[in-house]
């Protein structure tokens, strides 16, 4: 499967943004998807994941109540809503894609993941 996220840019606490990720490839709508983000001389961080049936998402404690993630199965892609940011949420943010093992899983660890989109720049400014 192949990703290709976008969205990304400046924006002062307090804005929104919304993070876009095109999932392309013959099963991508069985795929559990997930947002990873990587500040400078830091490890990748779990942000949000969705299922493959989209029934369950989860968050990272510090996003909840302010990120919301989604897919659109018909439009192949995934989306992260992120509202109320933080100088704190500035990082490269990362898709990602696995096949799951059911349809509601979902894993937040890094090395869960094998296919990535090239990453989307967000910056938050004071």
């Amino acid at each position: 499967v192949h990703l290709a996220d976008s969205g990304g840019g400046l924006v002062q606490a307090g804005g929104s943004l919304r993070l876009s990720c095109v999932v392309s490839g013959r099963t991508s709508v069985s795929y559990a998807l997930a947002w990873f983000r990587q500040s400078p001389g830091q490890e990748r961080e779990f942000v949000a994941g969705i299922s493959a049936s989209a029934g369950n998402s989860h968050y990272t404690d510090s996003v909840q109540g302010r990120f919301t993630i989604t897919r659109d199965k018909a439009e192949n892609a995934l989306y992260l809503q992120m509202k109320n940011l933080k100088p704190e949420d500035t990082a490269l943010y990362y898709c990602a894609a696995r096949w799951p093992r059911t349809p509601e899983e979902i894993l937040t660890k890094t090395a869960a993941y094998g296919d990535w989109g090239q990453g989307t720049q967000v910056t938050v400014s004071a």
